[in-house]
């Protein structure tokens, strides 16, 4: 299926043959006050929201505070969907340097994940330098707000009808009926995603909270990791991936595929130095006090 043929089926009726004649055709926007309000935009934000809630929560944890957090996020929200929105340009300039104004239309889609992730790391470089916090202590627990909105966040992409797969049999898959063309099968990226992240998000919640923990990165190293891993796999299954120039090599395929490697290897050099809990931030915070 091509690019054309994703984008007309954001009209097109959902079902899921798995659960017998269920079906759903969901309006992309409603209309507030006169002005359209694309679901898309809310899903994304109702994301972020639970993630700051549950970020600011989750602050001692790490030996951050509530204030520490939010003063973080005033600046790595708006900063990081630019980021994703000029990562996700800088792979389409053959089209958007042919309609130069289409670039700010984010309400049309075309945010990629990684110019976010990557636009937030280095936000919180420079923040963390800035106010004397350890970089690591600040990504550990921004890693599970990423989760929560990655996790969330996809289905923005459900409603657009965008960010699904290559046509499939598979038990799971996902009918899309477009009127006067027939229902087209294919694998529902978006929803394998979404749960990937949801997975990973409860496993290092409980990882974390059994104290299991042993220094500044760890959880962002996993999170990078598991990410990395789940989107390798779930990338290549993708009709809407963006390429390296005129090759055949998606971009996020081979970021995710190098940043679990990377992520791996670091784990793996840290569990057999074995760090000294003692220097995490939050400890030494606690002594401090």
């Amino acid at each position: 299926m091509n690019l054309l043929t994703a984008t007309m089926m954001r009209g097109a009726e959902i079902s899921f043959p798995m659960f017998g004649d269920f079906s759903v055709n969901p309006p992309a926007s409603f209309n507030l006050f006169g002005k359209p309000i694309y679901f898309y935009a809310v899903i994304i934000a109702c994301g972020m929201i639970l993630a700051a809630l549950y970020c600011a929560k989750s602050a001692p944890r790490f030996g951050l505070t509530e204030d520490n957090l939010y003063d973080f996020i005033i600046w790595a929200i708006p900063l990081c969907v630019i980021g994703a929105r000029l990562y996700f340009v800088a792979f389409k300039w053959d089209y958007y340097s042919e309609n130069f104004g289409e670039i700010i239309a984010i309400w049309n889609g075309g945010l990629a994940i990684y110019g976010g992730v990557l636009t937030g790391i280095i936000v919180a470089l420079i923040w963390s330098r800035a106010k004397k916090i350890p970089f690591f202590a600040l990504t550990d627990l921004a890693s599970f707000g990423l989760l929560i909105g990655q996790a969330v966040g996809r289905w923005g992409n459900f409603m657009n009808r965008e960010a699904f797969g290559a046509e499939t049999d598979i038990f799971c898959r996902m009918g899309l009926t477009y009127p006067g063309m027939e229902t087209v099968y294919v694998h529902p990226t978006f929803l394998y995603e979404s749960l990937w992240n949801l997975i990973g998000f409860i496993l290092l919640h409980i990882w974390v909270k059994k104290g299991k923990r042993k220094y500044d990165g760890q959880v962002f190293w996993l999170y990078i990791f598991w990410y990395g891993l789940g989107r390798a796999w779930i990338e290549g299954l993708r009709t809407d991936s963006l390429y390296i120039g005129q090759t055949d090599i998606r971009v996020s395929q081979l970021l995710a595929a190098i940043s679990a490697a990377a992520a791996l290897a670091i784990l793996i050099v840290k569990a057999v130095k074995k760090p000294d809990p003692a220097k995490m931030f939050v400890n030494r915070q606690e002594e401090g006090a």
